[in-house]
């Protein structure tokens, strides 16, 4: 589970304006910090499915998020991406 910290933290990485928190740059950048946190804890517990399955869920949003991102405007993709340290 998320921190109200590491979330505030997340926003902050990636947020357009001082009030943002919806922008799909946001999402995306709590959605990194969230599978981060999932990955970490299927380390430990191998056989829990419950959340593998909520990790492939949340991996397929963040895709969904900077698909649409890309295809909107490219520039805040790219630095999205760059941010977020994520291969694509």
């Amino acid at each position: 589970m998320i921190t109200k910290d590491n979330k505030a933290k997340a926003i902050a990485l990636t947020q357009v304006s001082k009030e943002d928190v919806g922008s799909p740059q946001a999402q995306a950048s709590i959605l990194t910090a969230r599978i981060k946190e999932v990955t970490e804890h299927l380390k430990a517990n191998k056989h829990d499915n419950m959340a593998r399955r909520g990790l492939i869920q949340m991996v397929g949003r963040r895709k969904r998020l900077l698909k649409y991102l890309e295809n909107t405007n490219f520039e805040a993709y790219k630095a999205t991406v760059a941010k977020l340290g994520l291969r694509k």
